[in-house]
């Protein structure tokens, strides 16, 4: 697994606001405990609200805020949409502009922030890669809002390619990645699906009501 693979997995494992301890951590993504402690070590530093120490446990509890402004979803969408452009940009000190006003970013988002402090960022995570869904946010926004299944090709982190039917339920940014809850009905079970890794967004002109244990309000992380 690729560190900035763990990273994000240590988020979603931290996400449900409980004390988790780095043994158990290891254990579940099958690396060391020391390994885990660097890790914890890199999402403190990069600015991540993780409590916690070695021997006892770690947790993650701050709200999605920007000091001293609260953006909407789709204002921090713009924000990435707009900072990933010109970070893809031909000229030097516009790039480098791009690069400075992320990091500031970066410095007050709390919860959504994964980037590490030095060697991680857009090293690792390149905003050409992040805004590789940002076309597929009008779509994905509007089935949520209308309850309207999606048809998804889905390229998973190993790699492997499926297409599945989904009930789209709600969207979260963490740190220039965006992810998708949903009902996967080829799973018959809650996935988290990265924005950028989704090929293509179907809406179809099925629409689903709330059905006990396939709701947001019944998705445990």
């Amino acid at each position: 697994m690729r560190r900035t693979d763990r990273l994000f997995d240590i988020i979603q494992i931290l996400r449900d606001g409980k004390l988790h301890r780095a043994q158990d951590i290891a254990e579940r993504l099958e690396v060391s405990t020391r390994t885990i402690y660097r890790d914890m070590d890199t999402l403190m530093a990069s600015g991540v609200p993780v409590e916690g120490e070695r021997g006892v446990g770690y947790m993650i509890t701050e709200a999605i805020t920007l000091p001293p402004l609260t953006l909407t979803v789709e204002e921090l969408e713009a924000l990435n949409l707009g900072v990933a452009i010109v970070a893809e940009a031909a000229d030097t000190d516009l790039k480098s502009a791009a690069l400075s006003l992320a990091d500031k970013v970066d410095a007050v988002l709390p919860t959504q922030t994964i980037a590490e402090a030095d060697a991680w960022k857009f090293a690792v995570y390149p905003f050409a890669d992040a805004a590789r869904g940002f076309s597929h946010m009008p779509t994905l926004r509007a089935a949520i809002r209308a309850k309207q299944k999606l048809r998804l090709t889905y390229t998973s982190k190993e790699a492997q390619v499926t297409t599945r039917t989904i009930r789209p339920l709600h969207m979260e940014y963490w740190g220039r990645i965006w992810t998708l809850t949903a009902w996967c009905e080829m799973r018959d079970a809650f996935r988290v699906f990265r924005v950028d890794l989704i090929q293509t967004a179907e809406a179809l002109p099925e629409l689903f009501v709330d059905e006990p244990g396939k709701t947001i309000a019944d998705y445990v992380p």
